[in-house]
């Protein structure tokens, strides 16, 4: 009797698990560019400002919201030096996420870049989504 019931109970207890994922495959689904802007330094809202100033020494992944617009804020922490930029990879909404995709460069070589440690960081604004943000980068 114990036999069947396992026999039995098994393999539904399998297909609920199963029914219940989704593997989703990020690469091949359709993305749309956002539109966005790169908030100079001196135009931050200052909430983000002393976010920014509290949280520089290590990497961050910051959202925030203002009103109608989402500002993505992407630190790599203390550099040894200066001379680093950060370049905006992928802004791109799919059906499930935002995604922002971003790379720190380097100093060049041809630039003697500042012996000061820095704290590179990028603050991007675009209009406010309903969407859960992944970083990468």
């Amino acid at each position: 009797m114990k036999k069947y019931a396992i026999a039995l109970v098994l393999p539904g207890l399998l297909l609920c698990l199963l029914c219940g994922c989704k593997v989703t495959n990020l690469k091949s689904e359709e993305k749309q560019p956002l539109e966005y802007t790169v908030v100079k330094e001196e135009d931050i809202p200052p909430a983000i400002g002393s976010l920014i100033e509290s949280k520089k020494q290590e990497e961050f992944q910051i959202t925030y919201q203002d009103g109608a617009y989402l500002y993505l804020l992407r630190g790599y922490g203390r550099q040894k030096t200066g001379g680093y930029s950060i370049q905006v990879e992928e802004l791109m909404l799919s059906a499930e996420s935002i995604l922002f995709k971003t790379s720190l460069i380097g100093p060049s070589k041809e630039e003697e870049p500042s012996l000061e440690p820095s704290y590179p960081y990028i603050v991007v604004k675009l209009e406010y989504r309903e969407a859960p943000v992944q970083f990468e980068g």
